[in-house]
């Protein structure tokens, strides 16, 4: 009985993997963000609001300049979805922060990506956490890097 080594991926086959999964997860998330009304970036933009974030650091999440995080955060804000908070540190930085109505629809879009939810059906219990701890562990690198 013969047996073969596993496939031991270069670093290129990896990100080729990696990028093919983020395209097709970033068109899921378009697909239902269109369904509530929402262009991607809208979508994108209401997702980074954990907490409040300065117009400034939304403009650096979506690598863009700020006058069009203001287009953007216009439109969000007239659907009721934001709102713009003074900083109490300096008032003179708008916060962007998520209304309950922004929260809502940003739950609704994320449990209406059906084809990233079917992909993860795939995976049993135990290749979830695994798939999990290792995403977790590439993480920090990957937003530390993205942030300079």
């Amino acid at each position: 009985m013969s047996t073969t080594a596993p496939h031991r991926p270069t670093k290129l086959e990896l990100l080729e993997l990696l990028a093919a999964i983020g395209t097709a997860q970033w068109r899921d998330f378009a697909a239902a963000a269109a369904r509530h009304g929402l262009t991607s970036t809208q979508a994108k933009v209401l997702a980074q609001l954990d907490g409040p974030v300065p117009m400034r650091g939304l403009a650096a999440l979506l690598a863009c300049d700020a006058s069009n995080v203001t287009g953007i955060v216009d439109r969000l804000q007239a659907r009721g979805l934001v709102r713009r908070e003074p900083e109490p540190r300096d008032r003179r930085v708008k916060n962007v922060v998520a209304t309950d109505a922004g929260r809502d629809v940003m739950r609704r879009v994320r449990e209406e990506m059906q084809a990233t939810h079917g992909a993860l059906d795939v995976l049993d219990e135990t290749e979830g956490a695994t798939l999990y701890a290792l995403l977790e562990r590439l993480r920090p690198a990957m937003e530390r890097d993205a942030a300079s």
